[in-house]
């Protein structure tokens, strides 16, 4: 985390513009220039910048007693609470401060996100569910229907999965199933999980407009899953203790539910697990074609208008998210592998 901590702020502070003139827009004057530079410490040395940033990330952090400094205290800036105070510096435990959006008047980034991000992990949730349940029953299938019509057709439409871009079968299903077919589907080309009602007063939950963009986000990894699941079965089919159970007499159905599926699925969990991390970052096409309004589309959005800190705070948390991921994985190998223990 701290390496990409360096990189993004480091890549995002070396972009041409000011910053300050970014929030500011067409209503900028010197006063208010100054103003602002001195308030976000832009008018410091980027080294300074740096150690602002990482402070602010810190949940140990220090603040200056000072009002005049960035690290003041300020009511409404931080949620913190002061550990204890050595001359005119405070020591304050807090929750990660990501900073104030450039275009939504002063909101915070964290509020931005937790708009967002809940969305995003419905849709990618349940993409993941649809493309691990099809894939490993196809999968199955496929392995054991090798080489006959029906491995042949699922493995040239798995191969095709994988070859059609996101934003492409995102356009397409929009305009076949939610224009062409709209009278039968009832599904519409673009919708997000909350909306209001015909008369503008309340939100309701829209699980319909969940089916496209889950689907759509779902075929990648779908396609993945069939090929590994496939594959890896049938190298377990050679193994030695596959033919010890089928010389005992038990059923092929028994073999493969309580023997091959359950050792068959270590390279479908590494894959699924990169692939759901992948979600939160990489539906950024689905969400913004269908309008889902998710941390995808909220980062195209603050691409468009320049709004850096949104950015940051986005990146950091998919990065977060990744480490988190990736960590409960590895438990997962311990209950799928009795080879692999916890040290």
């Amino acid at each position: 985390m701290f390496g990409v901590v360096t990189v993004i702020f480091f890549l995002f502070n070396v972009l041409p513009g000011d910053p300050a003139q970014m929030m500011l827009g067409q209503n900028e004057d010197s006063e208010q220039l100054a103003i602002v530079k001195q308030k976000y410490g832009f008018d410091k040395s980027i080294t300074t910048q740096y150690f602002y940033y990482l402070n602010d990330l810190s949940p140990i952090s220090f603040h200056s007693k000072k009002q005049d400094d960035y690290t003041f205290l300020r009511k409404g800036k931080y949620n913190a609470t002061a550990l204890f105070s050595i001359g005119n510096t405070t020591t304050v435990l807090k929750f990660p401060y990501l900073r104030e959006s450039f275009t939504k008047q002063g909101k915070k980034v964290s509020y931005v996100l937790a708009e967002t991000l809940p969305n995003t992990f419905v849709l990618a949730i349940t993409a993941i569910i649809i493309a691990m349940i099809l894939g490993v029953l196809l999968g199955i299938v496929s392995a054991l229907y090798k080489d006959r019509w029906l491995d042949k057709t699922i493995q040239i439409l798995s191969t095709l999965g994988m070859s059609i871009p996101s934003f492409f079968s995102a356009i397409l299903f929009a305009w076949f199933f939610g224009y062409i077919l709209h009278e039968y589907t009832n599904l519409e080309m673009t919708g997000s999980l909350y909306e209001l009602d015909d008369f503008g007063e309340a939100m309701h939950i829209k699980w319909k407009n969940l089916i496209l963009p889950a689907i759509v986000l779902g075929i990648r990894p779908l396609a993945v899953v069939i090929q590994l699941m496939r594959n890896s079965l049938l190298e377990v089919f050679n193994q030695d203790y596959i033919r010890t159970a089928r010389a005992k007499g038990l059923s092929e159905f028994q073999i493969i539910k309580r023997h091959a599926v359950k050792n068959a699925l270590n390279p479908v969990v590494t894959a699924i697990s990169g692939w759901f991390a992948s979600m939160l970052a990489g539906a950024v096409f689905v969400e913004y074609i269908f309008g889902w309004n998710g941390l995808g589309k909220e980062i195209v959005n603050a691409l468009n208008t320049l709004d850096l800190p949104v950015i940051m705070g986005s990146v950091l948390i998919i990065a977060l998210l990744f480490i988190i991921i990736n960590i409960f994985v590895d438990l997962i190998y311990v209950w799928l592998d009795p080879k692999v223990k916890l040290q």
